[in-house]
């Protein structure tokens, strides 16, 4: 198996003089363009600017508040430290987006009786109204994004994501652990 900055393909060295200076003998070995983070977060970066122009021109709501209102409808009712922990969102993030979509009455709140320092949140009908329609946009648009990607590779991608995900969370967790 090669090794995964080895699998794209080269650019022609006419290609590489027009669109990029040469780095010369003395450079990193660094190669943004092939470095699996940046792709990764490159990606991400794209599919969710093109998703959120959708959400964006029919509702009015950002990547933080689509997050919230998915998780919702998803869960139906959480605490918003539970969507913080789901979607992987910072919890100031995930404050602001509830207090704009409770502005807008999409997003209700009731106390948790046993902890009166949170809440429970969840949908209001106007905020399933906007799930339930966009739930079926966002699903088409992950079809059209895997268009053209057979069930083999799909599996695959599936498989290294996971990977890739448990893997990044142990890394995570051992640098926050400090060194040992």
């Amino acid at each position: 198996m090669r090794p995964f900055n080895q699998s794209l393909p080269m650019p022609t060295r006419r290609a590489e003089t027009e669109s990029w200076p040469d780095p010369g003998p003395s450079a990193a070995a660094l190669q943004l363009e092939r470095f699996l983070p940046y792709r990764l977060s490159l990606i991400a970066s794209l599919v969710s600017q093109a998703l959120s122009q959708i959400y964006a021109e029919r509702y009015g709501i950002g990547v933080p508040e689509w997050r919230v209102l998915a998780t919702l409808g998803q869960y139906d009712s959480l605490t918003g430290k539970q969507i913080g922990t789901h979607s992987h969102m910072h919890k100031t993030k995930v404050s602001r987006a509830v207090a704009l979509l409770e502005r807008r009455k999409l997003v209700a709140r009731r106390p948790n009786r046993e902890d009166m320092r949170e809440a429970f949140l969840s949908l209001t009908p106007a905020g399933r109204a906007i799930y339930d329609d966009l739930a079926p946009v966002a699903l088409a648009f992950e079809q059209k994004l895997i268009a053209g990607v057979d069930g083999d590779e799909l599996a695959l991608l599936g498989r290294v994501l996971t990977k890739l995900t448990e893997r990044a969370k142990q890394m995570a967790a051992d640098a926050s652990d400090g060194p040992g």
